[in-house]
């Protein structure tokens, strides 16, 4: 039996899909033991660079993760082959590129569309949403960086029925506990446990398990 591709999608730029993969990454190999890998077919390479910094930290065979970089089409067949050996592969996407972005959509049991809630975010989210309905793929909203500014969120959030897509119900507050985290190869779950910003991740990896299980 293989496991689940969860590919993180968003055709904007700086929505934190790096962020997103590597918390979740995280989050999943401390939930029931689950064997978690990441394929990263972002040409910029954060996420491997994210994963160095934390094989010095940890030492190289104690991160939790395992590790591809992939490209075009290719990252379609990698992805698969890692399934065979992780009950999760979560694929991280470049914004503004198609044709990377294609295969890895192909690829996935579930997209993971980061949104932040901003006009700018809405009108490239519903280009992404497009794109995964051609590759027949189920899609979920995640709600990124809510600022404390509550009208905007609300009002944002109303735009986004428009959309008749599945919002996941947990929300992620703009804090900058998850910036600061990742420099130092580490997650909010490892650098403040006890925190909103680590309550946020626990509960939106459960959520987004329960959905690929069903």
């Amino acid at each position: 039996m293989r496991g689940k591709i969860i590919t993180i999608a968003q055709q904007k730029g700086g929505t934190g899909k790096t962020t997103l993969a590597s918390h979740l990454a995280v989050a999943w190999s401390r939930q029931g033991g689950k064997s978690v890998a990441i394929l990263d077919v972002d040409p910029q390479g954060s996420l491997g660079e994210w994963l160095e910094t934390r094989e010095r930290r940890l030492g190289e065979d104690e991160t939790g993760l395992g590790f591809r970089t992939a490209s075009g089409w290719g990252a379609r067949r990698e992805a698969r082959s890692m399934a065979r050996d992780y009950d999760i592969v979560i694929i991280d996407t470049p914004p503004k590129a198609e044709l990377e972005v294609t295969p890895a959509m192909d690829a996935a049991d579930l997209i993971v569309v980061p949104v932040q809630p901003s006009p700018l975010d809405l009108w490239a989210t519903e280009a992404t949403l497009q794109m995964a309905a051609k590759e027949d793929c189920p899609a979920i909203l995640v709600v990124n960086r809510v600022p404390p500014r509550a009208r905007l969120t609300a009002e944002m959030l109303e735009a986004m029925k428009a959309f008749n897509a599945v919002s996941a119900q947990t929300r992620l507050g703009n804090r900058i506990a998850f910036a600061s985290s990742m420099g130092t190869g580490s997650t909010v779950l490892e650098t403040e446990p006890k925190g909103k910003a680590a309550e946020e991740i626990e509960a939106l990896a459960s959520e987004l398990l329960r959905r690929t299980a069903n």
